[in-house]
């Protein structure tokens, strides 16, 4: 076999293969002899078929079979023989086989970059100096009032507030008959303003006083996310039947004792200020990351195949579709496609790509391993944020070893920008300093950027 490389850039390669036509005739001989135990045609006993018999009837099947397994052995052979670090599936066209002949055809294939050693030593790193708040903790204290919050009816005679709940019976007429997609709704609690319902019914609710019969007329935009809806007036027919106070119970001891496992208020605000200071740890090693690739995007200049930009894509894209699928939608009932996506995400993509080929580098060229202690320690964290037990988390890998290889990459990546962190001049600054400095030289980032 021969075979030429011809580089097309940096990243994509073409092969041509020339198979000698030896090699294309032992493969043919190969297939007849097998298709002549099994083949059944008429007047002829099986196994006896003449060989111009079986290439009338079956040249065509045997061709499709053996030119794809001269394709794969030809293209995998000279790939190791090449070194090649293909990414993504390999683009052909093959010519239809010819006995007798040589076997010609062409592959185009995309390779991983190959990288220079990266200098990460002394990256100019801010930190910020986050502090837990007292102003914090009575807000997630407020937070656990309101949740607690019961709601009683409102026995005085008296108009609808802002804030007032309602209890109301609710129907949606479209050209004056009732509509299907609004059905009647009874003893439906309100929150007036909290913009579940439009608001057009809180402005028609306030004011007014229980029992009350009203019409609220709701014009829906084109643009509206039901397509039901979008562009449809509705009225609506309501019965105003009670106001509601919400009561809130006084913030001592009792209040955090039906939470389970604590005692006491300080209790609580003692777990509120750990886990706070717990997400300012993510925020802040976050934050920094996101200085490293910065920083290392600009150095680091090197062509990226798009195999590896359509993975990260796709990555994406599922991950909307999950998120859809788990509302109970999907991303055409939305108004999005996945050409929509893989236009709009394009660039994030793109830089994901590059990330993972820069901290692909660093771990060889710094020889980065995890060893047990460490592997271990990540699936006792990852139990607990899953709430689960570290058992469970070890049976789901062992159940799949290409997503235990998956994981040990990412923890792998995770210690390469840690190394990175480490190795870099940091300076605390004060979080309000820097967010001043961030408004005056603003950043382009695409929305919806994956951390």
């Amino acid at each position: 076999m021969q075979v030429k490389i011809e580089d097309q850039s940096s990243v994509k390669k073409k092969l041509s293969f020339e198979i000698p036509k030896e090699k294309v005739t032992k493969e043919l001989n190969k297939a007849y002899n097998e298709l002549k135990k099994k083949a059944d045609v008429k007047g002829f006993r099986k196994g006896k078929i003449p060989r111009k018999v079986l290439e009338n009837r079956f040249s065509k099947d045997v061709h499709a079979d053996v030119t794809p397994r001269l394709i794969q052995d030809s293209f995998v052979e000279a790939v190791r023989e090449h070194e090649l670090n293909v990414v993504g599936a390999p683009q052909m066209d093959p010519p239809d086989l010819t006995p007798d002949q040589a076997y010609t055809f062409d592959v185009v294939v995309e390779i991983k970059p190959e990288l220079e050693d990266i200098d990460f030593q002394g990256i100019e790193l801010e930190k910020n100096k986050y502090q837990v708040s007292d102003d914090e903790i009575q807000a997630q204290i407020s937070m656990i009032q309101k949740t607690m919050a019961k709601k009683e009816p409102v026995k005085e005679e008296r108009p609808v507030k802002e804030t007032d709940f309602v209890l109301i019976d609710y129907e949606g007429f479209l050209d004056g008959e009732a509509y299907d997609k609004t059905p009647k709704i009874e003893n439906y609690v309100m929150g007036i303003g909290q913009g579940v319902l439009p608001e057009e019914f809180s402005e028609k609710l306030i004011g007014t006083i229980p029992v009350q019969d009203l019409e609220v007329e709701v014009s829906y935009a084109e643009d509206f996310h039901d397509e039901n809806l979008k562009g449809k007036t509705i009225l609506y027919k309501v019965t105003l039947k009670e106001i509601q106070e919400e009561i809130l119970p006084e913030i001592n001891d009792d209040l955090v004792k039906d939470l389970g496992k604590f005692e006491t208020l300080e209790e609580v605000k003692d777990s509120i200020r750990e886990n706070l200071e717990k997400g300012y740890a993510q925020r802040i090693k976050h934050e920094m990351s996101e200085q490293v690739f910065q920083h290392l995007l600009k150095k680091v200049e090197f062509e990226i195949p798009e195999a590896l930009i359509e993975g990260e894509l796709n990555g994406i894209i599922s991950e909307a579709e999950q998120a859809y699928a788990q509302n109970n939608t999907s991303l055409e009932e939305a108004g999005l496609s996945r050409d929509l996506l893989k236009t709009q995400y394009r660039d994030v993509a793109e830089k994901q790509a590059r990330r993972h080929v820069i901290l692909e580098k660093v771990i060889s060229q710094e020889n980065l391993d995890l060893d047990e202690e460490e592997l271990n320690k990540s699936f006792e964290e990852m139990a607990q944020g899953m709430n689960a037990s570290v058992d469970a988390i070890k049976n789901f890998f062992q159940m799949d070893p290409r997503q235990l290889e998956y994981y040990k990459h990412t923890q792998l990546e995770k210690k390469a920008v840690d190394l990175i962190i480490e190795k870099g001049s940091v300076t605390e600054v004060d979080p309000k300093a820097a967010e001043e400095d961030s408004k005056e030289e603003p950043e382009e980032a695409p929305s919806g950027e994956k951390a």
